[in-house]
């Protein structure tokens, strides 16, 4: 039941091409910026987390956007979502991992695939401040292992107010992305991540002299070297693999409590075929499976022109079914 068949998502001629599906909104797409509402909070251990809110009058539902790597509020698809949900009355709140608002966080640490830390206190920050009834969670690509992981393992602590979730693109098995992502068909993308992660590593060489080593005095080329002489021994990991295999989210699917729909397109190239839990998805009461035949990763482009983007719309229809 939980494994939606088929998906509501159609395409035609080259938009059934992954690498336009993927590319295109990322690259191309032009959404006005909302007029977000920045909020810094600070965090337990001593850094600082900045939150942009759209906020309606009155506004009694909160969806929360997590983005995904070395993205931000600025991403293409956290606009789009934040844009659409507030013209539907509710407030949102899109969450900058550390160093992804524009500025340097103030640690050595940064963020990463399984930290959920961060998603609760900013959860049990708004409870404390605001009145919302209900509250909504949508996180794509690494925002969308975080929320997972958080759900299933934090499932105890969970609020009651959180009251559904999406993910979409999501490396729920991080190394099952990483080795799909090492394919030279996806060379670009690996590229494209390396030229914003090493700029940000060479900033946190020289904020915290000493302390980042590079074993081959050389900048991280492929996510196996940059997890591995970074985001692992930083986090408190062994390697890129000890690293891949906690902070992915799969292990924890099983436990989830609140509706939440993942959408995986078929054709994602970020995605290997461990990253699509048919079998956890097929008789669970609260996890649900949307995997369109096309949609590349963080795409689903509509076919409509000026039409909102169809993870958006698939986003309202759960949530105000489910929630």
């Amino acid at each position: 039941m939980p494994l939606i068949h088929p998906s509501t998502y159609t395409t035609t001629g080259i938009f059934k091409n992954k690498h336009i599906h993927t590319i295109i909104p990322s690259q191309l797409r032009r959404i006005k910026k909302p007029p977000y509402q920045r909020e810094r909070i600070a965090t337990p251990d001593g850094d600082f987390l900045d939150l942009d809110w759209l906020k309606s009058k009155g506004a009694k539902n909160l969806l929360i956007i997590l983005h995904g790597l070395e993205g931000s509020s600025e991403s293409s698809y956290v606009k789009g979502i934040s844009t659409f949900f507030h013209g539907k009355g509710w407030d949102t709140l899109a969450l900058n991992f550390r160093g992804c608002s524009g500025e340097p966080n103030r640690l050595l640490r940064s963020y990463h695939s399984g930290d959920t830390e961060d998603l609760h206190w900013v959860v049990m920050q708004i409870l404390s401040t605001y009145s919302y009834q209900k509250i909504f969670l949508s996180g794509f690509s690494l925002g969308g292992n975080v929320l997972l992981k958080y759900l299933g393992e934090s499932h105890a602590k969970v609020p009651k107010e959180v009251r559904a979730g999406i993910a979409v693109s999501t490396p729920v098995d991080i190394a099952d992305s990483a080795h799909t992502l090492s394919k030279v068909s996806n060379w670009i993308y690996v590229k494209h991540f390396m030229l914003s992660l090493n700029p940000k590593l060479r900033q946190k060489q020289k904020q915290f002299p000493g302390q980042v080593h590079l074993p081959k005095k050389r900048m991280p080329r492929t996510f196996a070297e940059f997890d591995g002489w970074f985001t692992a021994p930083v986090h408190g990991f062994r390697d890129a693999e000890d690293y891949w295999k906690k902070a992915s989210s799969k292990p924890h699917l099983k436990k989830i409590k609140v509706p939440t729909l993942i959408l995986q397109p078929q054709d994602d190239p970020f995605l290997g075929n461990a990253c699509y839990p048919v079998e956890i998805c097929r008789d669970h009461t609260h996890l649900y499976l949307e995997s369109p035949p096309y949609g590349g990763h963080v795409g689903m482009i509509p076919v409509a022109k000026g039409k909102p983007y169809w993870a958006e719309q698939r986003a309202w229809e759960f949530f105000t079914e489910k929630g």
